[in-house]
């Protein structure tokens, strides 16, 4: 079976206690919203994804760019989220038929177990009609008085109740028709579930976790990265990325290179536009190349005058920067000079510790590599230097 999914991300999160969007948060190095799509772009069967954001929402646009997929698109939300859901609908009219599925989720739910998933599919497809994921309530409940409190209270009968989680899944057409009946109505519905209810509907609950939680306030992430954490490998390790990044330069007229941070007395220099540390340009290339952030060229233009003369370890300060905001952090890197001149051996572990201590490693998580190409073309000829840089990042 094929379906479209829409995810409204249009909400402002007043309760989560931050200056920027719940689904924007950083959790385990991913934003909060790049967890609730993973299950969907990882599935063929989702034929295509609308997110549904704010008008001047400036955060997204990054965040598509690193997910580059080709089966997701953009809306502009409404003020209610029946609102936004409706104009994703919209967004996909060109694609749907009104027999198509097409499911909704929220962007604040990071942690739907794609086990849960695929209980939603088979099961509401085999009944036809719609449904939703559904949590059993496991409190004691309480009805209030005048619903504040302290108020007098009556406990209520739970054997009944459910707490409905999404997605929440239906035919296009119907769910389309219920939204605009609903909105025509003036009445705008908590959830997709709702509308179809008013319209005599009776969706099908099915029975997923309680651990596919929406978060509403900011100590929510805390309970959700430990979820995603119980999730991952035995090991309880973060996912692991490699990156590794080469750089070349030329020799013109100087009397020193710059290696890995370090001056390295020299009969020529590099030709380059800042220092030319072949050795760290090299290694931001890795650090960007792991993360999936680009080459040094895309952040740090050689046609930028900022750069001129700059000196590479801004660069490095900088990616580990950019690292950082992603959750990403070094657990080692390998490096490589090949140069038949100068002889690097006397400066191999000044440059090692200078490396170390820019990326804040343990000496003996960085090693430096010197290797000549035993005379054979341009670095053979003593033309240029060369580097390659190998890292490993991890998430968390």
């Amino acid at each position: 079976m094929k379906y479209l999914l829409v995810m409204p991300a249009a909400g402002s999160g007043q309760r989560f206690g931050d200056a920027q969007p719940k689904q924007y948060a950083r959790l385990l190095g991913r934003t909060v919203i790049e967890w609730a799509l993973a299950p969907f772009l990882a599935d063929p069967r989702c034929a295509h994804a609308i997110v549904v954001i704010a008008a001047g929402d400036t955060a997204w646009s990054g965040v598509a760019a690193r997910l580059a997929a080709d089966r997701l698109g953009t809306a502009i939300g409404g003020a209610e989220r029946s609102e936004s859901v409706r104009r994703g609908l919209a967004a996909l009219e060109s694609r749907a038929r009104p027999e198509d599925w097409v499911l909704i989720h929220d962007a604040a739910r990071p942690c739907l177990d794609p086990h849960d998933l695929e209980r939603l599919l088979a099961a509401v497809s085999a009944q036809g009609s719609g449904g939703l994921l559904a949590a059993r309530a496991a409190d004691t409940l309480k009805l209030s008085a005048d619903g504040g409190a302290p108020a007098a209270a009556q406990t209520v009968d739970r054997s009944q109740l459910w707490r409905a989680l999404t997605p929440q899944m239906f035919r296009f057409g119907a769910l389309c028709a219920a939204l605009d009946a609903a909105h025509a109505a003036g009445r705008l519905p908590t959830d997709e579930a709702q509308a179809l209810e008013w319209r005599g509907e009776r969706p099908l609950l099915v029975e997923g976790a309680a651990t596919n939680l929406k978060l509403t306030a900011g100590e929510d992430l805390t309970l959700a990265a430990a979820i995603l954490k119980a999730r991952a490998p035995a090991s309880g390790e973060g996912t692991m990325r490699i990156g590794s990044g080469i750089d070349v330069h030329a020799f013109g007229p100087g009397d020193h290179l710059m290696l890995g941070g370090v001056r390295v007395p020299h009969t020529a220099a590099v030709v380059a536009h800042s220092d030319g540390d072949v050795v760290l340009h090299a290694l931001c290339d890795a650090l960007l190349g792991a993360a999936g952030l680009g080459d040094i060229g895309q952040h740090f233009a050689d046609s930028d005058p900022r750069w001129k003369g700059a000196d590479s370890r801004q660069f490095v300060t900088a990616v580990l920067g950019m690292l950082r905001e992603r959750g990403l952090r070094v657990v080692n890197a390998d490096l490589t000079v090949l140069a038949q001149a100068p002889r690097i051996a006397p400066h191999r572990e000044a440059i090692r510790r200078a490396v170390a201590a820019l990326l804040g490693l343990p000496g003996d998580c960085v090693n430096v590599k010197a290797t000549t190409t035993e005379g054979l073309g341009f670095l053979g000829r003593a033309e240029g230097v060369a580097a390659q840089a190998v890292v490993l990042l991890r998430e968390g």
